[in-house]
């Protein structure tokens, strides 16, 4: 059994953390199917592990050398590389907060926009989901996890999305590419955040 079938088998064997992923993080493993046939422009083929709360779904990639990097892809057609392994993006996925909009407010992929809006948007979250330290604490625990700054995580996010091309653009079956995670936005755009 690989190092991420094994992390797949605790998410789903550990009383209650399928749930804790799912419900505060946007990562259901019950949901692992796109509404659409997807690959990698490599070629290499991309299995749907879980999926969003807006029908994004998360990827495990089969790259050549034995590596499986995990590849998100939005209902929305953004895609692109997340982490190098399953457990580093679930390190992003937890620890980041709202990390789609952290991308999305990037500038076109800025760090300093980046982690201006992971500040903004961990207050969000905090704001409403209080409880949001402890579910970070019970899933890395349970998933063995490390908990990381927000600045390490966004630096991680940022050079993973940016890796993206050549091998990691999802195209469709059609060979219509998918658009960068890269948002244009800037955090002063949101009028949330003035």
């Amino acid at each position: 059994m690989t190092s991420t079938d094994h992390l797949l088998a605790l998410i789903r064997d550990t009383p209650g953390i399928a749930d804790l992923l799912h419900s505060s993080f946007e990562f259901g493993v019950s949901r692992n199917e796109h509404g659409e046939a997807v690959r990698a422009a490599s070629g290499a083929s991309l299995e749907a592990i879980a999926g969003d709360w807006a029908g994004g779904t998360f990827f495990l990639c089969h790259d050549e050398d034995g590596h499986r990097p995990v590849v998100f892809a939005s209902s929305e057609g953004q895609a692109g590389l997340v982490a190098d392994d399953l457990k580093a993006a679930l390190e992003i996925i937890t620890g980041l907060a709202l990390w789609q909009d952290c991308l999305k407010f990037s500038g076109g992929g800025r760090s300093e926009a980046m982690e201006a809006a992971a500040s903004l948007l961990e207050g969000d979250l905090i704001r409403d989901e209080p409880e949001i330290a402890e579910h970070r604490a019970r899933v890395a625990a349970a998933l063995s996890l490390r908990q990381v700054s927000v600045t390490e995580l966004v630096s991680r996010l940022q050079s993973a999305v940016t890796r993206t091309e050549p091998d990691h653009v999802v195209v469709t079956e059609s060979g219509d590419e998918y658009e960068s995670l890269f948002g244009t936005f800037l955090p002063s755009d949101n009028p949330g955040w003035r």
